[in-house]
This record gives structure tokens, C-alpha cells and sequence, in this order.
């Protein structure tokens, strides 16, 4: 499955949005102009997101075909009629190659971070008539471990990608080299670096006490079945995982999943079924009579907690972010427009447009009363935007028609905006956009407070 992009900015003026309780701080899809249930929730108004490290930024930079995997894994349109339609992609579920653990879709989810991959609504075809969502995984790492999905019945992360986007999703037939560019994608996302684990997956440094024994008490036998211990099935040496299927009573065979960055990749076990670390305990505790003790239980999720952290798991959204992220995509054009590639450009041109639209309604109108100051700023903000999208509209029809030297000169002109132009009026504007922590929360509290009224009323 998937930044699915649906922001709930987006969605003013065509959906109503339910008024959130208490100190909520997302917005979940209500209404009925839109194809998902009623209170989908997307998270798409978080303003911390998952913090995205490359392997082959670590010694150089992305390569073409990493940059259009990442692309496509966040076009809606890879996905078939349904994803396209509610502006549903790879990274809706997985939020910049990690998981997303509020997502929830009501029928399609048991709870937030699951989803039902063999459900009614994107592909009736593939519906199973059972409602068993699984956990929404994080991708980083993936190269490391195969076999894929939860059950691990694909050997190869190819034939994995091309099931859940013909399959699950009931999208299109991709073209070749777009499904190699997704895998390539993927496999490139690295984990979190963890200063506290060394090259054999021991721990290092500054260890305490209680880590040091849960480090121990991880590799200690069972006691109703010796060859049985934590670090049998989650090898400290080789990413926490044996790349097998294990029946741990939890409903069947499922893959070892890694222990790797888990700080961040709640809810836990196939289903979700867990919230943290102590409930995991607990249940293998009962399950499999380990006889633990609160202190054993303790030094356990100390042990956990200390090999599944991550440097700098989340950093703040913004324009600087949201524009790296779009010239990342944008690096496509300059090897597909001068090929003529008709296919590539139209992925991309359609993709990044919907970034920039997004990015557009980051920056309130003047028509939007809960924001005050900046307007001049705004407004040439959201027009600068608006122009880049015109732009790549033009680089798109004059590939169609084969006019070469046109696309060529839009496409300096769309690179010119990029470096010069736009950057400095998104930075100008910045203090009255919903990037602005104030700004955020002013705008979320009035739309709640209109949204509220609004089902009152109805």
C-alpha cells in the first residue's frame, strides 16, 4: 500500500469534516462527496512527519530511478479509479517510508494503523469476505527484510509491489520500469540510525543497568522449550529478524517482524492488536509461560525500547521540506522531457501537481477569517504555486505533441521558478501558513468550530 495524499485543507469547500472532541489533532474525511467512508482519517494534518533517510544519500545522491519510484509511490494514480478519485497513494499508509499510525478507515480498518488489504473498496474483486485488516509496516529497511507481507508469502519485494497495486488496489497494469523504480525506492529507505546498537546488533555505549539485563534475559532460553528464546526468531546480528514465518498463537503463521526503529512503528503484531512494548511482553509472558517477574518484564522493555530507537525520528513539516521533496519528483522531467517520454512526464507532471496544489492550500486565501496579517504574502505565495502548475502543464502537452523545443523551454522556466522565485515567496509567507504552529492551531479550531455547527444544524 502508501506522502496518500488527501489534506484535509483540501477538502473545504467539497466536504465536511467532523468536529473533532477534546485536543484532537487531525481531521478525519466526512461528508458524502467523497469515495472513502465516512471518518476516514488520514493524518494528513500533522505538521511532524516521519523523518526519511536514503542509503545512497549516505554516499552520494538519489539516482533517476530511486527519484521516479518515489514518485510514483506517491501518485494516486498508480492505485486504479477508487485511490485516484479520493487522492490515495502508496505513501498515505506508509508516510514517507514509515508507517502511519493513525490512518483508519472505517470497514477497512480495525483500528488506527491497520488496514484490510483484502476489503470491499478499492478492488471488490479482491474482497475475501473477512474482515481481517492487517498492521500498517514501516518500509525502512525493507531490503533487508524479505520475504514481504505480513504472512511473508512473497519471496520477491517485485512481485509483492505489482500484487497490492493490481490486486489489493485494483490499479492499472504498471509499466516495467515504473515497478522497478518503486522496488528500487523501496529498498533504498534506510533505518533509523541507532547509536545504541552496534554492527552485531549488541548493545553499545551507554547502556544501563536494566537494558543490560533485558538484553540478557532476550536471549535466554524458554523455560517449557530450550531451543526456544526472543533472539531465536529476532536475530540480533542479522536486523532482528530469520526471514521466517513463525504460529505464535496470534492466528496463524506470520513473518518475524524486525525490532529495528519499533519505537515508531506502533500498533504492534500482525493485527495491531497492541499499543507498546509492556502489552507485547505480557503476551508472550502468558503464552508461552516465561515465568517473568515485574522486574524481568521491566528490563524486557527497556531492552525493546532501547534497539527500536531512531536519531531524529520526526521533523517538521514546511515549505523547505515540501519543496525538496517536489524537486526530488521534479529530477524526473529532466531525463524523461528531452527522451520524449511521453509516459514518465505525465506521471510526473500530474503527480507533482497535486503536491503543489496541496502545497497551495497551506497558505489560506484571503477569504479564510481565521488568519490574520500576511495577505499580500499569501496571495503571492499561492500564485507563484498556481504558475509552477500551469508551467508543468505546458511542459506535459507540448511532450504529447511531440514539440521537443517548447517542453524544453518550459522546463527551463518551471526550474527557474523552482530556484529563484517561488522558494523565497513560500519562505515570506510562511509565518501566516498553516506551517506556523499558531496558524495551525487557529485554523484547525475554527474549521472545527465550523464543521460542529454545521452537523448541528443538519
Amino acid at each position: 500500500m502508501t506522502s496518500f495524499c488527501l489534506r484535509p485543507a483540501a477538502l473545504l469547500s467539497g466536504l465536511a469534516v467532523l468536529a473533532l472532541l477534546g485536543q484532537a489533532v487531525a481531521f478525519p474525511v466526512d461528508g458524502d462527496k467523497t469515495v472513502l467512508p465516512v471518518s476516514t482519517e488520514l493524518n494528513e494534518d500533522a505538521l511532524d512527519k516521519p523523518r526519511e533517510v536514503f542509503q545512497s544519500e549516505r554516499t552520494g545522491s538519489k539516482s533517476y530511478l530511486v527519484n521516479l519510484g518515489d514518485l510514483a509511490f506517491n501518485s494516486p494514480g498508480l492505485l486504479g479509479p477508487v485511490a485516484r478519485q479520493a487522492s490515495v497513494s502508496c505513501g498515505t499508509c506508509h508516510v514517507n517510508g514509515a508507517n502511519n499510525p493513525k490512518f483508519f478507515m472505517p470497514k477497512m480498518s480495525s483500528r488506527p494503523g491497520t488496514f484490510d488489504t483484502t476489503g470491499p473498496l478499492f478492488n471488490p474483486k479482491a474482497n475475501n469476505l473477512a474482515f481481517d485488516p492487517v498492521r500498517i509496516p514501516s518500509l525502512r529497511g525493507t531490503r533487508y527484510l524479505a520475504p514481504y507481507g505480513a504472512d511473508g508469502r512473497f519471496a520477491s519485494l517485485r512481485d509483492f509491489v505489482h500484487n497490492v497495486i493490481t490486486n489489493e488496489f485494483a490499479g492499472p497494469e504498471p509499466f516495467p520500469a515504473t515497478l522497478d523504480a518503486i522496488v528500487a525506492y523501496i529498498q533504498d529507505i534506510d533505518f533509523l540510525p541507532n547509536p545504541s546498537l552496534g554492527p552485531a546488533g549488541r548493545l553499545v555505549g551507554k547502556v544501563s543497568e536494566s537494558e543490560r539485563r533485558g538484553e540478557a534475559l532476550f536471549s535466554k532460553p524458554f523455560p517449557h522449550d530450550p531451543s526456544l528464546s526472543c533472539a531465536g526468531c529476532h536475530i540480533p546480528s542479522s536486523g532482528f529478524v530469520d526471514h521466517q514465518q513463525h504460529d505464535i498463537g496470534s492466528g496463524g503463521l506470520f513473518k518475524t517482524p524486525t525490532l529495528r526503529n519499533a519505537d515508531f512503528n506502533a500498533p504492534y503484531f500482525h493485527d495491531g492488536r497492541f499499543d507498546d512494548f509492556n502489552q507485547v511482553v505480557d503476551y508472550f509472558d502468558r503464552n508461552f509461560q516465561l515465568g517473568l517477574s515485574a522486574q524481568d518484564k521491566g528490563d524486557l522493555v527497556a531492552y525493546l525500547t532501547a534497539v527500536g530507537d531512531g536519531t531524529q525520528p520526526y521533523e517538521r513539516d514546511g515549505a523547505g521540506a515540501t519543496l525538496k521533496e517536489i524537486n526530488d519528483f521534479s529530477s524526473v522531467l529532466a531525463i524523461a522531457v528531452p527522451a520524449g517520454d511521453k509516459n514518465t512526464v505525465a506521471l510526473a507532471v500530474d503527480t507533482i501537481g497535486r503536491e503543489l496544489r496541496e502545497l497551495t492550500e497551506q497558505y489560506p486565501d484571503r477569504k479564510n477569517t481565521s488568519v490574520s496579517g500576511g495577505e499580500q504574502q499569501r496571495v503571492l505565495a499561492r500564485s507563484s504555486l498556481k504558475e509552477l502548475v500551469l508551467t508543468l502543464r505546458r511542459i506535459d502537452m507540448a511532450v504529447a505533441a511531440e514539440r521537443n523545443a517548447d517542453a524544453a523551454t518550459e522546463l527551463r522556466n518551471y526550474r527557474y521558478l523552482m530556484a529563484a522565485a517561488v522558494p523565497a515567496l513560500l519562505v515570506s509567507a510562511e509565518p501566516w501558513s498553516l506551517f506556523n504552529q499558531d496558524v495551525h492551531d487557529q485554523h484547525y479550531a475554527a474549521l472545527r468550530q465550523a464543521m460542529q455547527s454545521r452537523h448541528i444544524s443538519h
